[in-house]
């Protein structure tokens, strides 16, 4: 089919062209299988096509399409808020639905703007929090998703990210926070900071979990400031770093989570969760969309939590992100140009020596080995996984296998 009438501003990972596609893997217009491992950007939770889901949806279909919640609600809303309550951190209990990462993480500072009456934000450096206006504002992973766009909205100031691979990692903490201290002391003060937002995992940044030391001292700030600790959850949560969430690793009771891509495996949907008390700040009518909480998404959403849900399911995702890790690992025994491996769950990250070698990877794994991977990263180094979590122990096997072919003849090019 021809792309002439496509808009050209997508960056392209692949020029497959897929048909279908059945948990792990997509079949392509021309009939050929790819293993994938990019699933969806974190987004294909269940795998594609999980019958629970897609028989949710088509129900769901039949009955009706659209309800705008402003005119009416539907009689899904209400539970997949009360199932929301079940499996999000302690406290959270209100919800929001819209439609994607960044409307969700745009409604997250609204409210937060709204909920304490000051201005500022606070985000990290090496965060993605999305491509609209405001989220780009926040945004500081890569200068290509900024570029161009200025002057971008004001009140967002930037704080220093441990480099978790330091010699003295409890050094590096401290002087990551004393950074934060300063930024507090010289910039925007605490009496003018609504909120700091922040991924638990860094994940357009590199796949980077943050050190506990590092996350809880931020939140013990925003409990002494009255600064409200925003959770992005977007691509780290439901179940992906074998917890429902990835706060759940630390000692936290996020204000705000914002929750998207393994949502409803796939289906365009979104939601913030927060306490009562704070969404009772948030004036009615001051925010909205059109297809937020639509009645499909909604219907998607129930049906990925059942299957997330369901009795040993996380546990499987671990032990196939321990299968993946330690297959790495060995590989970097192997081979040199593989220097680190970072993973939590099924959220895991191989760094190369070069974005060279790191390119030349993905590109032969993709032709040879039809395994479809992407790189995460400024630097471009970096390799993440991120199958369906309901990859199975053959598949991951078939992964690493493409993956040390790759480094092989990448290498000796």
């Amino acid at each position: 089919m021809s792309a002439d009438n496509l808009s050209h501003v997508w960056f392209k990972v692949t020029d497959l062209e897929v048909a279908s596609g059945e948990g792990s893997w997509v079949t392509t217009t021309s009939g050929e299988r790819y293993l994938d491992f990019s699933g969806g950007i974190a987004v294909t939770s269940t795998g594609h096509s999980h019958p629970h889901v897609t028989a949710a949806i088509a129900e769901q279909a039949k009955r009706f399409v659209h309800a705008q919640a402003n005119v009416y609600t539907h009689d899904l809303m209400q539970p997949l808020a009360a199932r929301l309550a079940e499996i999000t951190p302690d406290g959270i209990d209100t919800f929001f639905y819209a439609n994607s990462g960044a409307e969700i993480t745009e409604a997250a500072v609204k409210l937060a703007k709204q909920a304490t009456g000051r201005p500022n934000i606070i985000v990290f450096q090496g965060s993605f929090h999305g491509r609209t206006h405001q989220a780009m504002a926040m945004t500081t992973s890569k200068t290509v998703y900024r570029a161009g766009h200025a002057p971008l909205p004001s009140g967002i100031f930037i704080a220093p990210y441990p480099n978790v691979h330091a010699d003295d990692l409890q050094d590096e903490i401290a002087r990551a926070l004393a950074g934060f201290d300063e930024l507090l002391t010289s910039v925007t003060a605490p009496s003018e900071t609504a909120a700091v937002i922040i991924e638990p995992v860094l994940g357009e940044g590199g796949y980077i979990a943050a050190p506990p030391a590092f996350l809880e001292g931020i939140d013990r700030r925003c409990k002494d400031h009255g600064m409200l600790f925003i959770a992005d959850e977007v691509q780290c949560g439901f179940g992906r770093t074998g917890k429902m969430f990835a706060i759940e690793h630390y000692d936290i009771q996020p204000d705000v989570v914002c929750m998207a891509k393994g949502i409803a495996s796939g289906f365009p949907f979104s939601a913030l969760g927060t306490r009562r008390e704070l969404d009772d700040r948030w004036p009615t009518g001051s925010h909205g969309g059109t297809y937020g909480g639509n009645p499909i998404g909604c219907a998607a959403a129930l049906a990925t939590i059942d299957v997330l849900g369901a009795d040993g399911f996380l546990d499987d995702v671990n032990a196939r992100g321990d299968q993946l890790a330690d297959g790495l690992r060995r590989l970097q025994e192997q081979h040199p140009a593989l220097v680190r491996v970072r993973a939590l769950g099924l959220m895991i990250a191989a760094q190369f020596d070069t974005a060279t070698r790191t390119s030349a990877i993905v590109s032969h794994c993709l032709r040879e080995g039809k395994l479809i991977t992407m790189t995460a990263g400024a630097a471009g180094t970096t390799l993440r996984f991120m199958p369906p979590l309901t990859v199975t122990a053959e598949e991951i096997d078939l992964a690493l296998t493409a993956l040390d072919k790759a480094l092989v003849e990448v290498t000796l090019a």
